[in-house]
């Protein structure tokens, strides 16, 4: 592909709208301040609440986000110390700041491996859900960020029952109408009803998705906003 740029030019500028990328960057974040009630939160979580707004667009969004009390700073200690992120979906994995990730930590998404239709097909589920048993081998202290299906954050957790490595931390954010709430709900209350207590962050109901999941994490892998 070519880098030549000498043959392109700017059309008429015929909408008043700011064009200032750092000014955007930092007007998002005072707006989003001015306007979301950050209040009631975990002390260190507000940032990962502004980020988590300013991925979704959403300034209510505070008011069904569940934030684990370690959350924050098991999900940072963990990255800091090269932990790697499993994700559900190549969109999440795109979404996370490589330039953010304080160990140049590794990323993963397993849902192209070729292993997995066979196994989604063998056990009667998604693939996605299929794709999430590959993480065990790099389970045991990773970053879990699901953005997209409810199947694998349900498949997880029968994984973390039946014995698993436990995570440092989970981004349960999938979206849909199908199993999205249930898997949210059942995440927040995974601690109380089966004594398995793994620091978490999810947003109650049926929104969420890859670009509300990937925020989350570029706002847990560094304190800088």
């Amino acid at each position: 592909m070519s880098t030549d740029t000498s043959a392109l030019r700017r059309p008429p500028q015929r909408y008043e709208y700011v064009d200032d990328g750092p000014a955007i960057y930092v007007d998002s974040f005072a707006t989003i301040r001015r306007e979301a009630d950050l209040g009631g939160l975990p002390a260190d979580a507000e940032k990962l609440a502004v980020r988590m707004i300013h991925g979704s667009g959403q300034t209510d969004l505070v008011a069904d986000l569940v934030v684990h009390p370690r959350l924050v700073a098991a999900a940072r200690t963990a990255l800091m110390l090269g932990a790697p992120i499993l994700t559900d979906a190549r969109m999440v994995a795109m979404g996370i700041t490589a330039g953010r990730l304080p160990a140049g930590n590794e990323v993963h998404c397993f849902l192209t491996d070729e292993r997995v239709p066979t196994l989604a097909g063998a056990w009667g589920t998604t693939r996605t859900a299929a794709a999430v048993s590959l993480w065990e081998p790099l389970l045991d202290g990773a970053v879990v960020a699901i953005g997209n299906a409810p199947t694998a954050l349900f498949h997880l957790l029968e994984m973390l029952l039946d014995g698993a490595p436990r995570p440092a931390a989970i981004v349960g954010c999938p979206v849909g109408f199908i199993g999205a709430a249930e898997s949210k709900e059942a995440l927040a209350s995974f601690a109380t009803e089966h004594g398995v207590d793994v620091p978490f962050v999810t947003v109650r109901g049926r929104r969420g998705g890859s670009a509300m999941a990937s925020s989350a994490v570029n706002a847990l892998a560094q304190e800088e906003e």
